[in-house]
């Protein structure tokens, strides 16, 4: 017989699996609450809505699961906005589709992936040292539709999350099986071409699941994107949750031509000079700048569960490569207006990593308790380089590195049921890593290492009235870029530059409530800290990120999830924060781009007499653009629709509607400098002859895209 506290944790989820009727073991979200009674294997769950309910279970308040039927109830404009379904998180984008996303969460504007790490099935996805952005964090190789769960954790609180993680993680998990194969064709606005297959026949012992994609997209851009992009997978798995193993195989190529953002007086410039430089909403000050990106490589994953253990191994192993041009300044750098300021990045890598965990029950003080121990490994051989460009063409190199960089990561952690309301979560990680950078130019080589320990610890009370309290703590931290370790000159200007710290502590707190007293109603509430001792900032006019001051945030959360009934379900987030340097500086306290208030909010329609649709608001607020908060960003409030009827069991068409009310919103908006073509040279030399000003891209106008999916 179950005691109280397993009988939460055998708590069915609400929702059913749609699509792909993937069930997977409740063991494997979190570790369950121990009593003195005997332990029991617990039978599968499908994991459908969006799994708050997670009493008994979670160690903090915004630690989640996002179910199939949650995943599948939005139109989504680009693969990233899967992340979206994190309560906080928005993402966005600056220039061509090819690129990774930007991010925002919990006070951040994250880039392309800085304090957000993203796996997939445990594989990491976060590139560091990277040529364009430290923690680059390119989706675009995901295929939506194998997408059966995403995990989430926020804050630095769990001992088997590292690098880049202080902000979140998100860990997708592509299916195993399919119950039938599926496909789906695609066609909408602006040069919008999908096609999708996947299928997952048995082979001998296992299952052979595979699938291929293949995208087109122009954009409503007057320099046509025309984005192609071609995805495949090969997954054969064989066994079950008690024992088990599978490989995976991936494979992505995209190419692009991008529209950057532009400076907000190109909008109202002056035709009447000599060369122009007033162009459309939708226009470029660049046409040639874009990119390709290609990423290939495999996994291998084992588990056994069994008595009272479990024991998990990941390996994995990809190549990675990313060509990109940029221009975010314009002429800044050329005041006789015939050289662009373009710059061409490029990163090409091998990484390679080990994942091994092992869990098992022991008696603590007379107490059950579930230790957890794990050893992370993972090593990158990176060449990257930064060169000055003309439409696509190199004319110069202003460095060139060739990096290993190697990282090896023990954890453990320790669960005990103290009381029937009383629980802990404790452990602690370490981290050692190792730079060692071959520069062009000698002066910047150089081999440095650095360890950091990171102790967490998680108390919760309760449930009382099917509501539970978290109290959480912990350190964290994020790597710095391995060339800024070793870097002793600037190779641009050739002045002395100093080095930034390779690994940077963050330090985390929060408190949080969560509930599923109201029937039908899943809500969580939060309230969270975190400093950082070097924040990471994008600057805008040379495309990267730097190490820069001390930092702190807080704010508060509340996440709701509302099934009324079977084929209706709502839910509505809320997040506000404050970022601020902690450190006191003329320039200002405000932190750039940080994110201060999200609101997103949906209704969705579940199969009703065939009927099925969704309704979603994506609010993204105003927030500084400098550190003196003279100049802020403005609000986007969008709006997406989704309408469908399924006519049989197999044949359903999807017709999604992006920014139904046409708002002429910015995706980004950035202040900097920079100088258009044909612009008097500003005589201030601390502006390098150009303006200060607000650079945006805009969002995409109303779109609309229809679907023709079907299973047999």
């Amino acid at each position: 017989m179950l005691s109280q506290s397993q009988s939460l944790i055998a708590r069915s989820f609400t929702g059913v699996g749609s699509l792909l009727g993937v069930t997977t073991a409740l063991a494997q979200t979190a570790a369950p609450a121990l009593t003195n009674a005997p332990l029991t294997r617990l039978p599968d769950v499908i994991v459908g809505g969006r799994a708050d309910d997670l009493t008994g279970i979670a160690a903090s308040a915004t630690q989640g699961t996002v179910g199939l039927d949650h995943l599948r109830a939005r139109p989504l404009l680009r693969p990233g906005e899967l992340l979206e379904t994190v309560p906080g998180v928005i993402i966005t984008q600056h220039s061509g589709a090819g690129k990774a996303n930007q991010y925002y969460l919990r006070g951040f504007n994250l880039d392309h992936g800085t304090d957000f790490a993203t796996s997939l099935n445990g594989m990491p996805v976060n590139l560091p040292t990277h040529g364009h952005g430290q923690g680059y964090t390119d989706l675009n190789w995901i295929i939506p539709e194998l997408v059966t769960r995403i995990d989430y954790r926020k804050g630095p609180y769990a001992a088997q999350d590292g690098d880049f993680a202080s902000a979140g993680v998100a860990d997708m998990t592509y299916a195993t099986s399919l119950p039938q194969s599926l496909w789906q064709v695609a066609g909408g606005s602006f040069g919008y071409a999908r096609g999708v297959f996947a299928s997952a026949p048995k082979l001998g012992d296992g299952t052979l699941l595979y699938g291929m994609e293949l995208m087109h997209h122009d954009g409503p851009w007057e320099q046509r994107e025309n984005f192609w992009k071609g995805n495949g997978v090969v997954r054969y798995s064989v066994g079950d949750d008690a024992l088990g193993w599978s490989v995976l195989g991936f494979a992505y190529r995209g190419e692009w031509t991008g529209t950057d953002q532009i400076a907000q007086r190109a909008l109202t410039g002056n035709n009447a000079v000599p060369g122009g430089f007033r162009v459309g909403r939708f226009g470029t000050l660049d046409p040639t700048t874009g990119g390709t990106s290609q990423r290939y490589g495999a996994q291998a994953e084992w588990h056994r569960s069994g008595g009272n253990s479990t024991s998990r191994l990941l390996a994995y192993a990809y190549y990675y490569d990313l060509d990109l041009f940029s221009n975010f300044s314009y002429f800044l750098n050329d005041p006789t207006d015939t050289t662009p300021d373009q710059f061409e990045q490029v990163d090409q890598r091998i990484t390679a990593g080990i994942k091994a965990s092992h869990e098992w029950t022991t008696t603590l003080l007379g107490r059950e308790s579930e230790n957890s121990a794990g050893l992370q490994f993972r090593n990158d051989v990176i060449r990257n380089s930064l060169n000055t460009a003309t439409a696509r063409v190199r004319t110069s190199t202003t460095r060139s590195d060739n990096i290993w960089q190697t990282s090896a990561s023990p954890y453990l952690e320790n669960k005990t049921q103290w009381a029937e309301k009383l629980r802990t979560v404790v452990g602690a990680r370490a981290d050692l890593y190792r730079f060692d950078v071959a520069s062009q130019d000698a002066r910047n080589s150089g081999t440095i290492t650095d360890f950091l320990a990171s102790p967490k610890a998680s108390v919760i009370f309760g449930p009382w009235a099917k509501t539970e309290i978290y109290l959480n703590g912990g350190m964290g931290f994020h790597s710095n870029d391995g060339r800024g370790a070793t870097s002793t000159i600037d190779p641009a200007t050739g002045n002395a530059a100093s080095k930034v710290d390779p690994l940077v502590r963050t330090f985390g707190a929060e408190v949080g409530v969560r509930t599923t007293w109201v029937p039908g109603l899943q809500s969580t509430f939060s309230a969270w800290w975190l400093d950082i001792d070097s924040e990471l900032l994008f600057v805008g006019d040379a495309g990267t990120t730097e190490a820069s001051r001390p930092s702190r945030r807080y704010g508060l959360e509340f996440a709701n999830y509302y099934t009324p009934t079977r084929w209706l379900t709502l839910d509505a987030d809320v997040s506000v924060s404050q970022a601020r340097f902690r450190d006191r500086d003329p320039a200002g306290q405000h932190i750039p781009g940080a994110i201060e208030t999200v609101v997103a909010a949906g209704i969705a329609v579940h199969d009703l007499n065939g009927f099925f649709g969704s309704l979603r608001l994506r609010y993204f607020g105003p927030r500084s653009l400098i550190e003196d908060n003279s100049v802020r960003s403005t609000a986007s409030a969008l709006v997406n629709l989704q309408a469908g009827y399924a006519f049989n069991a197999n044949w359903k068409l999807t017709v999604d509607v992006f920014n139904l009310l046409d708002r002429k919103a910015s995706d980004v908006e950035y202040y900097y400098e920079s100088r258009l073509r044909g612009e008097t040279i500003n005589p201030n030399p601390a502006l390098n002859g150009g303006y200060n000003d607000i650079h945006l891209h805009p969002a995409e106008p109303i779109g609309v895209r229809v679907a023709l999916s079907g299973t047999f």
